[in-house]
């Protein structure tokens, strides 16, 4: 039986797992607590080269994106569902095909459809694939975890269009693109279809090859949509510890272990790129960029930088440079928007822990 997920109960928890000095070994009991009041199904805390915590427990879930929960222990080899982190890996696979001098990500969308030339006269001409990034397209889309698998969402007509180019550039302008940052799920999923056409290949044959394969990821799965392509916006389920791998490939501005410097599995460039976000989220203080999204974590005076991949449910993938910091949480906490405070408390006070 999970706990209610409780502001109070999680920082109690969490205050009584750093209650212990510096360098001192982590309370485990209390950790576990933490975990269970935050409802998590697993926790990994890496820091220069050292795995600290790789927590797992038992809860609910919907393993197979059923409608309906089941019972889980969960482990390292047990695949989660990564839902928008897939977002994140799909930047990625852009910034590869930048570095092969396959995309600039200042070309403008419809260069890569003359089949709709009749919209480059609208507010779609305007539209970048650098616009399609940064979620920053400044045309209309409703895309609300309230709403979420609804026809009053977006993102929902996604999962069966043929079109998905036609279906987000032929909407009204709601702002200059660049301008105004709106969740946009149709974004990442026209990437994916640019990546379809450039490259020959889906963006699981992308991840599977040129991402996941330099990094020893051989253990995933790939929700599909009703035509038998893998989703771009969603779908990916990854392990725990495999995810971690992709969080320290970004430590490690996108080298990865016997590779030459010449071989990098990810351009230098873009990873930098990628962990300086270029558009603010509404008033702030998160920003996005990349398909990534980033923040501070301040304490007395000093603000820690941090990059993150976010997925529905309680999905997170932090990453934390000044400290060479990869935290991983999975949930199975689906469309409750509450969740986010609570872990972005818990990735706080494991920032100030370590």
């Amino acid at each position: 039986m999970t706990m209610p997920l409780d502001r109070r109960s999680v920082l109690t928890a969490l205050a009584a797992w750093a209650a212990a000095p510096a360098g001192a070994a982590i309370d485990e009991p209390a950790l576990a607590r933490a975990v269970e009041a935050a409802d998590l199904h697993s926790l990994l805390v890496w820091q220069r080269g050292e795995l600290r915590v790789q927590h797992y427990r038992r809860s609910l879930d919907k393993p197979s994106g059923d409608w309906f929960a089941r019972e889980v222990q969960f482990g390292p080899d047990v695949l989660h569902d990564m839902r928008s982190i897939t977002k994140s890996v799909v930047g990625l696979l852009v910034g590869q095909a930048v570095g092969r001098g396959q995309l600039a990500v200042d070309r403008p969308v419809l260069d890569f459809y003359p089949e709709l030339a009749d919209l480059r006269g609208g507010p779609a001409g305007a539209v970048t694939l650098a616009h399609l990034l940064h979620m920053s397209c400044g045309l209309q889309w409703n895309e609300t975890v309230t709403t979420y698998g609804t026809a009053a969402n977006d993102e929902t007509p996604l999962y069966w269009k043929t079109e998905p180019a036609r279906y987000l550039l032929d909407r009204a302008k709601v702002a200059e693109p660049g301008t105004l940052w709106n969740y946009n799920g149709g974004c990442t999923a026209v990437l994916g279809d640019v990546l379809l056409r450039v490259t020959g290949r889906n963006v699981r044959e992308l991840a599977t090859a040129d991402l996941f394969g330099p990094l020893g990821i051989t253990q995933l799965a790939w929700r599909t949509n009703l035509h038998g392509l893998p989703l771009a916006y969603a779908g990916l389920r990854l392990t725990p510890p495999d995810l971690l791998k992709i969080g320290q490939l970004m430590l490690a501005g996108g080298q990865w272990g016997g590779r030459s410097a010449g071989q990098p599995v990810l351009p230098a460039a873009w990873v930098a790129a990628t962990l300086e976000p270029r558009i603010t989220i509404g008033a702030g203080p998160l920003r996005y960029g990349h398909q990534w999204w980033a923040g501070t974590v301040d304490s007395a005076g000093h603000s820690t930088r941090w990059s993150a991949g976010f997925g529905n449910g309680g999905q997170r993938l932090f990453v934390v440079p000044e400290r060479e910091l990869v935290v991983v949480m999975t949930a199975g906490q689906y469309n409750k928007p509450a969740l986010a405070g609570p872990l972005l408390r818990l990735f706080r006070q494991i920032v100030l822990t370590v």
